[in-house]
């Protein structure tokens, strides 16, 4: 790393639609990141998962601190649809969200609209290729 060079965690302090997604990665207010994205309430943050199968209560930590700004939770899975483990759907559930698994592809638009409705929506997106 050079000298001088500062790395910081990916965010976003606000909210914006998504552009494009894949290669992945996303587009968003005319910036582009690489890798998994939180999309809350609070703004756009950085996410490590790259796999349902890996999913985490503590991956999801970030979104149940700000459950209370979320009506819609949408899990975007990649390529295709993957069930969360039920015992993470649940400790989502009792944070008080509707939570709406589907494929990276399909959250991103449903996304897009709840946004445009001026929503209580959330998305936590895997990234994909």
């Amino acid at each position: 790393m050079a000298e001088g060079m500062q790395i910081r965690r990916a965010h976003f302090p606000s909210r914006a639609p998504i552009d494009a997604y894949g290669n992945g990665g996303f587009r968003f207010a005319d910036m582009s990141h690489r890798g998994s994205l939180l999309f809350l309430p609070s703004g756009i943050h950085g996410w490590q998962p790259q796999s349902p199968p890996t999913l985490t209560e503590a991956d999801f930590a970030p979104v149940v601190a700000e459950s209370e700004k979320i009506e819609i939770l949408l899990v975007g899975t990649g390529e295709r649809l993957e069930p969360l483990a039920p015992d993470l759907r649940q400790v989502l559930k009792a944070a008080g969200m509707a939570v709406e698994i589907m494929s990276t592809g399909a959250a991103v638009r449903t996304f897009n609209v709840l946004l445009a409705e001026e929503r209580a929506v959330a998305a936590a997106l895997i990234a994909v290729d």
